[in-house]
């Protein structure tokens, strides 16, 4: 697999890339037809890994989107860890699970508490992971045993949601993720796992000290709680890192800690999924 640092990715997010497809396929809630966006490696194999992508709660597109919600204002950050996981190989599909309930343009900070119920990261998004892993699973270019499941801020925690042992999301014929990765996810999570966390697969979290929407030291305990109980489940805290501290734009990468996170955040995830689902060179 090949090193890309956070210059390789900046040129990418630069290169202002397109998702190269537009899938639609039905959320396990039963009710929903979800949006998928789909970046492919450049170089197709016949059997490659896949990462299932789910976005925070400003949702898939970018704020300058002024009510037009395609491929074609998905968010830097979004298209370029997209093109990322494409670059090394990867089938990469960002889920849109708030523009089918009716909320393409996402939710403002500090609103957790005010959020619908439609888009609960804890009940309702997961379903939308494992529909995505299902939908995945039916592709010939894809190893349905070789999936792994990233999200960051309201989608970190739902990754961690969709992550959590016996909770009954997928269904029983569905085989789970190989692992995930949460950035930045709000541990608080409604309660639910207030009495213990245990993934079924590894997880690795990242946060950032100075982060000002979500709390380090509630994943933290999340985490050390799970460890404890003999999860696999690690969390790489970044000093003077804030939330969102991977997105691309100067606003965060001028800030030399958000900027070192990123840096240090990307090797590490390049490497787990490396590890986890045995990613070949593209």
């Amino acid at each position: 697999m090949k090193t890309v640092g956070l210059a390789f990715m900046l040129m990418l997010a630069s290169s202002h890339a397109l998702a190269q497809e537009r899938v639609t396929f039905p959320s396990t809630d039963g009710k929903t037809t979800l949006t998928g966006y789909v970046f492919m490696p450049a170089k197709r194999g016949a059997q490659m890994p896949a990462v299932v992508l789910m976005h925070g709660r400003g949702g898939v597109y970018s704020k300058a989107a002024k009510g037009r919600y395609d491929a074609s204002t998905i968010s830097q950050r979004h298209r370029l860890w997209g093109d990322l996981w494409a670059a090394n190989g990867y089938v990469a599909v960002l889920v849109d699970s708030f523009g089918p309930r009716g909320y393409p343009g996402g939710f403002p900070r500090y609103s957790y508490n005010t959020r619908p119920e439609a888009v609960n990261e804890v009940t309702v998004r997961p379903l939308d992971a494992y529909a995505a892993l299902a939908w995945l699973r039916t592709r010939k270019d894809v190893a349905g045993d070789r999936i792994g499941l990233q999200g960051w801020s309201n989608g970190g925690g739902a990754a961690l949601a969709t992550m959590a042992a016996g909770t009954g999301f997928p269904p029983a014929s569905l085989k789970g993720f190989n692992g995930a990765l949460a950035f930045y996810p709000n541990c608080r999570l409604h309660g639910r796992f207030d009495d213990g966390y245990q993934p079924y697969a590894p997880v690795r979290v990242f946060h950032g000290t100075a982060d000002e929407e979500t709390s380090p030291r509630r994943c933290s305990a999340l985490v050390e709680k799970s460890r404890k109980a003999g999860g696999d489940i690690t969390m790489t805290l970044y000093p003077g890192a804030v939330h969102g501290f991977d997105d691309p734009g100067r606003a965060r990468q001028a800030n030399p800690a958000n900027a070192k996170a990123t840096a240090d955040a990307t090797a590490r995830a390049l490497r787990f999924f490396a590890e986890r689902l045995a990613a070949q060179k593209p």
